[in-house]
């Protein structure tokens, strides 16, 4: 109990999101055609992710995070972030470590989600 079981990715654009996130990621998308939404399910997880048509408007930038921020953990963290960059990722905070734990880094998907890769790693200083 009380753990996380679903979430969403929302986008203006679906279609370029869903791009995005097969590319860095390699995730893959499935529509759900029996949603009145545009709603796609991330197909590969056990737990429930999905990617929707934004309901609302789109926070600025300046705003910092406004909902749960997700960590994907990495196994090359320099090498996903170059992909990230090169897919339309945005730096949204520098490369960090925590000490002896992992490297961390936020960056914006093509839609301004804030989210952010880790790599575990001992060494990190």
């Amino acid at each position: 109990m009380n753990n996380i079981s679903y979430f969403e990715i929302q986008a203006n654009n679906p279609e370029k999101a869903v791009k995005f996130y097969n590319n860095v990621f390699g995730w893959n998308f499935e529509k759900n055609e029996q949603i009145p939404i545009e709603y796609y399910r991330i197909s590969w997880s056990w737990i429930e992710w999905w990617l929707l048509k934004r309901p609302t408007n789109t926070p600025p930038q300046e705003c910092g995070t406004n909902a749960f921020t997700c960590s994907i953990q990495v196994e090359n963290f320099d090498k996903t972030a170059e992909i990230i960059i090169k897919s339309g990722g945005i730096v949204a905070m520098e490369k960090f470590a925590i000490h002896w734990v992992c490297w961390q880094w936020y960056f914006l998907d093509t839609e301004n989600n804030v989210f952010w890769i880790v790599e575990v790693n001992k060494n990190a200083k």
